[in-house]
């Protein structure tokens, strides 16, 4: 025992070996990022340069109606978007990497100030939607698990595959229609209270549970699904099996040994909801019209906000990267069988 003792304590001094393979898991994915973010820029300054859109007009507004060209020729060369789409994202990509996100012609503001203001708005609506569907995802999988084939899980499997064809902003003008108009016990958006511009906490609370609350909703049928699954083949295993037959109560086996096992898949779903609960939490804020980046988004596709649509496209390929990563990083130290070199 004291020999067992002297060797574990030998190899935490040496450092875990499950985490040498992680680290260098994280260096090859970072260095596989860089040129996928090059291309998404590259893309999206492609994209707007083909739109039919005109950003000097569309900055310019009624004026340039009746502006004459040489006003307008000058007003693209201040605003950067006159010449060829490569040199203009290649302007754009070098100041960038000096913390110079340029200017956004359609809100007329720094873009980073842009982000800085609206960034924290969307990512708490979004981890709090995510973390309510992770978690009654998980607690009713886990209770259609158990009985399998039984009217719970028939009930919750059934309204699991109907809200997965439910759009968000379906079930955001639902939840309105609900709580807001019907029941008039949560507002229908913003995030003040009528009549002041004061973000207080308890206003906080109240505007952010009904657009969260939706957003999750939109997120559990997946969780759902896949704990009943993973947790409902766990059951079948031999090892619980024999857990069972040792006389184990029934609460143990399910968490000691069908849960740990059967929310392995759930680690891998994490990272692959990112993109989904992205797109969601910006259909969800147009709906209730939640400060975050969803109008920022709106306004630099429709205006063709060169830089502002290149930060905000990078910035959300970074979140679906990032949240690759994580669930795959989740999954290789959980499980020592996933040999993380291989990722």
């Amino acid at each position: 025992m004291r020999g067992a003792t002297t060797a574990c304590e030998q190899s935490f001094r040496r450092g875990s070996p499950r985490w040498r393979p992680a680290t260098r898991m994280v260096g090859r994915r970072l260095l596989a990022a860089v040129p996928v973010l090059v291309a998404v820029t590259f893309g999206v300054f492609a994209l707007a340069a083909a739109s039919p859109f005109d950003p000097v007009q569309q900055y310019a507004g009624a004026a340039g109606l009746n502006a004459s060209q040489e006003t307008l020729d000058q007003l693209r060369s201040n605003l950067h978007v006159d010449g060829p789409f490569p040199r203009r994202w290649w302007d754009w990509l070098t100041s960038a990497l000096t913390g110079d996100l340029g200017e956004s012609t359609s809100l007329r503001q720094p873009v980073a100030q842009v982000i800085g203001e609206r960034l924290g708005w969307s990512v708490l609506l979004c981890a709090a939607g995510f973390a309510c569907a992770v978690l009654a995802g998980t607690t009713l999988g886990v209770a259609a698990a158990r009985r399998r084939g039984g009217a719970f899980d028939r009930t919750v499997t059934s309204l699991a595959y109907t809200l997965e064809a439910a759009p968000p902003f379906w079930l955001g003008l639902l939840g309105i229609w609900l709580f807001a108009v019907q029941l008039d016990v949560l507002p229908a958006g913003g995030l003040t209270d009528s009549g002041s511009d004061l973000v207080t906490a308890g206003a906080l609370v109240r505007h952010l549970a009904l657009p969260a609350l939706v957003l999750a909703v939109a997120q559990v049928p997946w969780f759902l699904l896949y704990v009943r699954q993973g947790v409902g083949d766990a059951l079948e295993e031999d090892a619980v099996r024999g857990a069972r037959a040792r006389g184990l109560a029934e609460r143990t086996v399910l968490l000691r040994h069908a849960l740990r096992s059967g929310l392995l898949p759930l680690l891998t779903l994490v990272g692959s909801r990112v993109p989904e609960l992205i797109t969601g939490a910006l259909l969800v804020e147009t709906v209730f019209s939640w400060p975050g980046i969803a109008s920022a988004t709106v306004k630099a596709a429709t205006a063709t906000d060169f830089p502002l649509l290149a930060a905000l496209t990078t910035l959300a390929t970074v979140a679906v990267l990032a949240g690759n990563l994580l669930s795959d990083l989740l999954y290789g130290l959980a499980d020592p069988r996933v040999a993380l070199e291989e990722m």
